[in-house]
């Protein structure tokens, strides 16, 4: 009876196991992208232009028969110009994105081979399709790797009427065939319309999913990981995209700071398009650098200035300074190696790193050992100006709030506090400089190739902050596509370096 008991209380407690490690597995957003229905306006813009070139280079068969005594041979049929001026491209909940052609027109040439009792004739004839009527429904989705992609299409496309011109002396003899002639290529035109856009969406605009970042380095230390965490959310207004976002160090890519943050939240559609991005976006990059250990740095001579030159040595050496003036006046080195992680705060006020690090400062005299002055903690406060332009996000980081102490003593720790205005003036002039000019390489947001950001403004909020921005097309689609296609071997990592 016991034994009975304890199977449904170890079942339980395996269950609990399960789902706690389904908790721990969903992973919250640490980027978030919305691109509104005003972004989606100019991306309509642009599709258009795309599926106009692409129906004017759709392959139409050739067709031939008789009716009667009146044989045909229709071959060449090329479309030489479209009308497509009532269309729209609106959002459809839940994966979907809905693409209707009302009302269009397409041009037709082609080549007439007629035979009617002995009458023989050759020539062009020129047809216009009217009421083109296309309806296509691409649902997106999140792949196996993280990357959205269009991953199925449904299209109807119909013509109502067709209209051909004959001209030459044989134009009476042709009118009772028109009929049958127009039929025959506006049937071949209708079938060859959804296959072309199939091809277009499902084969050309993914290879330009394809140039979106996914998981690639960033420099030699870092990479970054903006894999989709779930399939894409779609509302009538918007569409919502849940990146990982997060850093790792590229020696150890499974060594990943867990993310606690809070998640970024969207809730603005004025603006074309919106991103997101919490603590943890920051944090993991932090982590990523300090386990890569590219945040230890060094400055010597020249590197760290005349500030302080003068007045630091006598001031730090707690046992009397050298009198050989050699060693007094040799040039300075400091060393800074942070001794843990950085971590990000991001409040309504602003975005701060908080920095711990071990400050080595030594004289360096020409052709003999280092002198260690002193070894300092230092604790500091950095404000981040975080702007994004160009497709990549930029920090510009200032020494807001600095402070030294001794581990050897607290009596030394009081000797230093008048070493702090010039520390951090030091510090400012060497290490700071040196610092953003990292950080201000940018790291790249995920767009597609041949589109960025324009009039972006940034704003905080607890935990998070979002950019509002409007979009612009560098390039046109097809200009991108015809450029993947002509690099053998294009690929993700390619295309983003």
């Amino acid at each position: 009876m016991p034994e009975r008991a304890a199977m449904p209380l170890h079942c339980l407690l395996l269950l609990l196991a399960c789902l706690g490690a389904a908790s721990v597995a969903a992973q919250p957003p640490a980027c978030k992208m919305r691109i509104t229905d005003k972004g989606l306006a100019l991306v309509k813009q642009e599709g258009l232009r795309f599926v106009e070139q692409e129906l004017e280079n759709i392959s139409i068969p050739d067709l031939q028969g008789k009716y009667g005594k009146f044989y045909y041979n229709i071959s060449n049929v090329k479309v030489t110009h479209l009308q497509l001026n009532f269309s729209e491209l609106h959002f459809q909940p839940e994966q979907f994105l809905a693409f209707r052609i009302n009302n269009g027109s397409i041009g037709v040439r082609f080549r007439r081979q007629l035979l009617y009792w002995f009458f023989y004739d050759v020539g062009s004839i020129q047809t216009w399709a009217e009421g083109v009527n296309i309806h296509t429904l691409l649902e997106l989705s999140r792949d196996e790797g993280g990357r959205l992609k269009i991953t199925n299409m449904s299209c109807s496309a119909s013509i109502a009427h067709m209209q051909a011109g004959f001209s030459g002396t044989l134009r009476k003899v042709y009118e009772f065939v028109a009929r049958l002639i127009t039929r025959g290529v506006r049937y071949l035109l209708s079938q060859q319309i959804c296959p072309a856009l199939n091809h277009a969406a499902l084969v050309l605009l993914n290879s330009l999913l394809d140039t979106v970042p996914v998981r690639n380095p960033v420099d030699e230390h870092v990479g970054s990981d903006y894999s989709l965490l779930s399939d894409p959310h779609v509302t009538a207004q918007s569409i919502d995209l849940d990146f990982k976002g997060m850093f790792f160090p590229l020696r150890s890519e499974n060594e990943t700071l867990p993310n606690v943050a809070p998640e970024p939240l969207l809730r603005e559609t004025e603006r074309m398009v919106y991103l997101g991005l919490s603590e943890y976006f920051f944090d993991s990059a932090l982590f990523s650098y300090y386990r890569a250990g590219a945040l230890s740095m060094e400055f010597v001579g020249d590197e760290v200035g005349r500030v302080g030159q003068g007045s630091l040595p006598g001031a730090i050496l707690s046992p009397p300074p050298p009198q050989d003036p050699d060693v007094v006046d040799a040039p300075l080195t400091l060393k800074l190696q942070v001794t843990k992680a950085p971590h990000c705060t991001i409040r309504p006020s602003g975005t701060y790193i908080y920095v711990s690090a071990v400050l080595n400062i030594f004289l360096a005299p020409p052709d003999q050992p280092q002198i260690l002055l002193s070894s300092l903690i230092m604790e500091s406060r950095l404000s981040a100006k975080v702007v994004l332009h160009n497709k990549a996000l930029r920090v510009h980081l200032d020494l807001r709030r600095f402070r030294i102490y001794s581990n050897q003593s607290a009596f030394e720790s009081l000797a230093l506090l008048p070493l702090q205005a010039p520390l951090q003036t030091l510090l400012q002039m060497t290490i700071m400089p040196f610092i953003n000019e990292r950080t201000e390489r940018g790291v790249q947001i995920p767009l597609p190739e041949g589109m960025d950001f324009t009039q972006e403004a940034v704003r905080s909020h607890l935990g998070y902050l979002t950019i509002g921005a409007d979009l612009h097309f560098t390039k046109g689609l097809r200009e991108v596509i015809e450029k993947l296609r002509a690099t053998p071997g294009s690929s993700l990592a390619s295309t983003a370096a």
